[in-house]
């Protein structure tokens, strides 16, 4: 059997972290599947799908992380063409990535006790509407 569920979230500008746990969880519940995979997509190419602790100390962390990786004041070529100032997030997206699959056990996702599933708003914009693509197999 397989389920889908397309949820919206809006986020508040770049470094923001969005806990989705809660929503995958009732998704997986909702589906009645109690072996199988769920996988977590975000649409767009500035936006990432990651598990970690959700706790502002490893957020922080992580954001500073990504920031030495493609930093603020560093030349992008894709600035350079499109003059929309959002080159560092294309690239901090890409190395994050927009999916992450979870094994279901149990008719849960089976995520361990520290670890959240979030979604990494990345892009230099103040506010975005992202689309999150659920999927579950089993």
């Amino acid at each position: 059997m397989t389920f889908q569920k397309a949820i919206s979230i809006t986020t508040h500008g770049e470094g923001k972290v969005v806990d989705l746990t809660d929503e995958v969880t009732k998704f997986v519940a909702d589906s009645g599947i109690s072996v199988g995979l769920v996988n977590v997509f975000v649409s767009g190419s500035t936006a990432a799908v990651t598990t970690i602790e959700y706790e502002e100390g490893v957020l922080s962390d992580l954001n500073r992380a990504l920031a030495v990786v493609a930093p603020l004041d560093s030349p992008y070529a894709h600035d350079s063409r499109w003059g929309d100032g959002n080159g560092r997030s294309h690239v901090k997206a890409a190395l994050v990535g927009p999916s992450l699959t979870i094994p279901i056990q149990g008719g849960i996702p089976a995520t361990g006790t520290w670890q959240q599933i979030v979604l990494l708003e990345l892009d230099v914009r103040k506010s975005r509407t992202r689309t999150v693509l659920l999927t579950a197999l089993g």
